[in-house]
């Protein structure tokens, strides 16, 4: 079974900002190459921190309502200092939060879900830039083809991995949507192949009809 790894996920040609770099700059790099935000990097090309659009923002929602009708907002001394930058040094959110090449599409998800972050910068075992990888290009897992996704786990996870064959269980698959159908002798098996079946890229969901030793529909076993 072959997970996509940010490596084959993410961009490799990367807008970058140096430390030095001016407001105005980098709000020309952004608007000038389509992007939201780019990684900070050092002059060993390694990322410092990440300057969005949001971050930018922060100089004018600082600013005063020349009206008096509308408070600025209330700003913690980092995030005032932030709203008074004028250089990438000085705007940028950091540390930079990095994934690395060789993980999978998953441990990447999972970064950022905790993080509450929209993209990693991409670094080799040096800490330096080699591509940034974002929320749509992980998703790009799920444009895989029903015929490959059933393929796979046709092929990879029932026969290679667990020794079962077609005649034991059938797979469909509609709109990366799984339903596993069939019998095993043990009924162990089951919730194997199901957390197997999910794990392969492109799965939205998996439901199964599988039944186990004694003929009837398999249950977990119940507890308590």
């Amino acid at each position: 079974m072959h997970h996509r790894t940010v490596a084959e996920l993410m961009s490799k040609q990367v807008v970058r900002a140096g430390r030095d770099m001016t407001f105005k700059d980098i709000v020309r790099l952004l608007a000038d190459n389509d992007v939201t935000a780019v990684p900070v990097v050092d002059e060993l090309d390694r990322p410092m921190g990440v300057v969005s659009e949001a971050d930018l923002l922060r100089k004018s929602s600082a600013l005063p309502d020349p009206a008096g009708r509308v408070r600025p907002p209330h700003l913690e001394p980092s995030e005032t200092a932030k709203a008074e930058g004028a250089r990438a040094e000085e705007l940028m959110s950091a540390p930079a939060v990095c994934a690395r090449p060789e993980w999978t599409a998953a441990e990447a998800a999972r970064l950022m879900a905790v993080q509450n972050v929209k993209r990693l910068p991409v670094v080799d075992e040096t800490d330096r830039l080699q591509g940034i990888v974002s929320r749509g290009d992980l998703l790009r897992v799920y444009l895989r083809r029903d015929d490959a996704i059933r393929e796979e786990i046709t092929g990879d996870v029932l026969e290679k991995m667990l020794g079962l064959t077609p005649s034991d269980i059938t797979v469909e698959v509609r709109e990366g949507q799984v339903v596993l159908s069939g019998s095993v002798a043990a009924a162990g098996l089951v919730p194997v192949i199901e957390r197997l079946c999910k794990s392969v890229d492109g799965v939205v969901s998996v439901a199964q009809r599988i039944t186990g030793p004694e003929g009837g529909p398999w249950r977990p076993p119940s507890v308590g």
